[in-house]
């Protein structure tokens, strides 16, 4: 089951823990966090002492602040009541919110909340200072709150009382975390219950992110140091039936530090996913007589499991990724800004259109997803067209995975495309910037022709006929014209166009025009798409860029593009274009609002249309630039996708694709020369056009340059252990042969 649901990925948090307070009202018999006043030098921590845990843990790289603290102390002690006055406010809760704001501000940390019993105001205070809150429930047996159980004289451990704070926090939409612990004198039948019980309220809510399954420790100078430990099959029993009882969509977390490190694949494999807090900063404050693992020996368990370590945020992955719903905007901010489409932050520090080296993403070994793996790859090098889910499944591959997809693919692509990178002189001319169309992610379209984010301007007809010859001029065999929905525009405006390009360059390929501006053309002359895609043709328009896909399908377009085409209007021009004997090009814009399952919905229409036409060249896969978007800028969107994504964007679609379309082209200006050579084995087979005046990419803030001449176009190949080939538009010969770059 927890394979099925999250293939070989065990989570963990990298986090600091502040123990804002150790005084609290309950006296649990197991406890050694919890102390009394004349135990402590002061009763709170102070805003310096919080923030310099705080900083120190943001140095190490840690994106989680754990906020424990006693429950309600200043109920018991006089002590707390008055070092609350001193610090001016009047309860623990009123404190812990301002010390989880200075440290959301100035560290950048999410902070995660532990304050023991609240209410639904109390949750609806704390939610804009944490991106998510806990509570243990521990057991929902009244019997161990008598007098000898462990819970006697622990007012806030009734389990009616905690079963009700659990359900506040879902009323009031915090993502929570909760647990058992196990061993405390509960019975198996117990702890049943208290499962069943943390279902239900999840099935109302849907607000519980992760069960913890807590084994007992007898600790030293308490009056259970002499209890019985339960055992690891004791420990083992208890989250098998957690994963059962919750199902296989549950996070299970169980505490890697309580166990020795050869047994936490035996968790692994009983049903954990989740290692929880890992501090390379401060102990465990409740445990601390048990050391956190070292993260490398953590990563070295996990994977004699066959599972992947993946570092993940105080918010789960499933919530990180409905943060509208789940998290205060300004902390769904900073969530969306931080994580890749499954939720979990990004960590290598690379992003589309950046400067930035590529990472490595070398792995040795396999997981435990592996072999499915390589059955969806043997599938789609038969030929067979694959399933939305196990699209999504290549997706979804991480550690030795992402090898394995790239390794497959780039032998794919060997078979399929030669050794040779192919790539086509050209020129980029984008005739204006001034567009109708509000799109999210676009940073080049200006609304009017005042200055918005830099000029806007209209070229006129004799500047983009001067713009081709020169191109011609300087060995270009493309011109790609693309610009803005102007006003003024219409359809005898793109006629124009290609008129004037032609009569400039007579012998120049002329690529332009998205079916965005295609579909207007035509609308504005009142003409069918077939109609006016012939009208073009026969002025001289040779082929079409599939641009304006972004993702194709319409709940993503109804975010990013409203008012732009939707899928089938998109596909209505590709298939008209290739009706009348236009060759197109095929995109994807990935990384910003968009999962998994709609990227393998796009390669999926994408497929299904080149079967019916055969009118694909190639397809380009683009990540998402973010710098400059209006819609990163807003807080809508996330930062791009990670450097693993991308790759498998490549690897992945010349897999979904084979065998009908045969090219994969990255872009350059997205990439960088380490991200381009990456990319050259991971099934790609051309690098697209010297464009000589890039600017769309420029405009969201990419910084990889304007130009790539030949000479670099050869470097890059060589990078990557292949050799560069110039050919035209439409994958031809040059002079008679194809030429190779010197």
């Amino acid at each position: 089951m927890t394979l099925a649901a999250f293939g070989p990925v065990v989570t963990y948090s990298r986090k600091v823990f502040i123990p804002l307070t150790k005084l609290c009202r309950d006296v649990c018999h197991y406890c050694t966090f919890a102390t009394t006043p004349s135990r402590v030098e002061t009763a709170y921590m102070s805003r310096d002492a919080v923030l310099a845990v705080a900083r120190a843990g943001a140095a190490a790289g840690c994106r989680e602040a754990l906020f424990t603290l006693g429950d309600q102390p200043e109920a018991r002690y006089a002590a707390a009541r008055e070092a609350l006055g001193l610090l001016g406010h009047a309860t623990t809760l009123s404190y812990l919110e301002e010390m989880a704001r200075a440290v959301l501000d100035e560290t950048g940390l999410l902070p995660h909340i532990n304050a023991g019993l609240m209410n639904e105001a109390d949750y609806a205070a704390l939610r804009p200072v944490s991106a998510s809150m806990g509570l243990m429930l521990e057991s929902s047996s009244e019997r161990l709150s008598e007098k000898g159980g462990p819970h006697h004289g622990s007012p806030d451990k009734w389990p009616a009382l905690r079963l009700a704070s659990i359900e506040a926090a879902g009323r009031a939409g915090v993502p929570f975390t909760t647990g058992l612990l196990i061993g405390i004198g509960e019975t198996r039948a117990e702890r049943i219950e208290a499962l069943i019980a943390i279902r239900d309220l999840h099935r109302r809510y849907g607000h519980i992110q992760e069960v913890i399954i807590q084994n007992f420790r007898a600790k030293p100078g308490t009056l259970m140091v002499d209890h019985p430990e339960p055992s690891l099959d004791e420990h083992l029993w208890t989250i098998a039936m957690a994963r059962l009882v919750l199902g296989s969509q549950m996070v299970i977390q169980a505490p890697p530090n309580l166990h020795a490190p050869e047994e936490l694949a035996a968790l692994l494999k009983a049903g954990v996913n989740d290692w929880g807090g890992v501090s390379p900063v401060t102990p465990d404050h409740v445990n601390p007589e048990a050391p956190w693992p070292h993260l490398a020996l953590l990563e070295q368990a996990t994977a004699s499991a066959g599972r992947v370590l993946k570092e993940r945020l105080a918010i789960g992955p499933a919530f990180a990724l409905d943060t509208d719903r789940w998290t205060d905007p300004g902390i769904g901010r900073t969530v969306r800004r931080s994580v890749d489409a499954r939720g979990l932050p990004i960590t290598d520090g690379w992003h589309a259109g950046a400067d930035a080296v590529a990472p490595a993403l070398a792995y040795i070994g396999s997981t435990a997803g592996s072999a499915e793996l390589e059955a969806i790859i043997a599938t789609a090098r038969s030929g067979e067209r694959l399933s939305e889910d196990a699209i999504v499944r290549l997706f979804e591959a991480d550690g030795p995975d992402v090898e394995l997809l790239t390794r497959a693919a780039d032998a794919l692509r060997r078979e399929v495309a030669g050794e040779a990178v192919t790539y086509v002189v050209n020129r980029n001319i984008n005739y204006t910037n001034i567009c109708l169309y509000k799109c999210g992610f676009c940073a080049f379209s200006k609304g009017s022709t005042k200055a918005m984010r830099g000029p806007a301007y209209r070229l006129d007809m004799a500047e983009v006929g001067r713009r081709a010859a020169e191109a011609w001029d300087r060995g270009a065999t493309e011109v790609c014209l693309q610009g803005g929905i102007h006003p003024d525009y219409d359809g005898n405006t793109y006629l124009s166009v290609v008129r004037a390009v032609r009569e400039a360059a007579p012998d120049i390929h002329i690529h332009a025009f998205s079916p965005l501006e295609v579909t207007h053309g035509a609308t504005t002359l009142g003409l069918g798409l077939e109609a006016y895609l012939t009208l073009l043709r026969d002025a001289g328009l040779s082929t079409l860029p599939g641009t304006a896909a972004e993702i194709l399908d319409d709940e993503i377009r109804a975010i990013i593009c409203p008012d732009k085409l939707n899928t089938a209007q998109w596909l209505d021009v590709m298939r008209a274009a290739h009706s009348v004997g236009l060759r197109t090009t095929a995109t994807m814009m990935f990384g910003h609002v968009e999962g998994y399952n709609h990227w393998a919905r796009h390669l999926l229409r994408i497929r299904d249309l080149q079967v019916e036409t055969g009118g694909f060249t190639e397809f380009v896969p683009l990540p998402f630039v973010h710098m400059e978007a209006p819609i990163w800028r807003k807080g809508l969107a996330r930062s791009g996708p990670s450097f693993r994504e991308t790759m498998l964007m490549y690897a992945v679609s010349r897999l979904v694709l084979h065998p009908v379309i045969p090219n994969i082209q990255l872009s350059w200006v997205k990439l960088g020369a380490s991200g381009v050579a990456a990319a050259l084995r991971a099934g790609v087979n051309d690098m697209g056009g010297t464009l000589m005046d890039e600017s769309i990419t420029r405009a969201a803030g990419g910084l990889n340059g304007q130009l790539c001449d030949p000479a670099q176009m050869a470097g890059y190949a060589r990078e990557a252990g292949r050799y560069a080939v110039q050919r035209t538009t439409l994958y031809g010969r040059i002079g008679g042969q194809l030429q190779a770059a010197e």
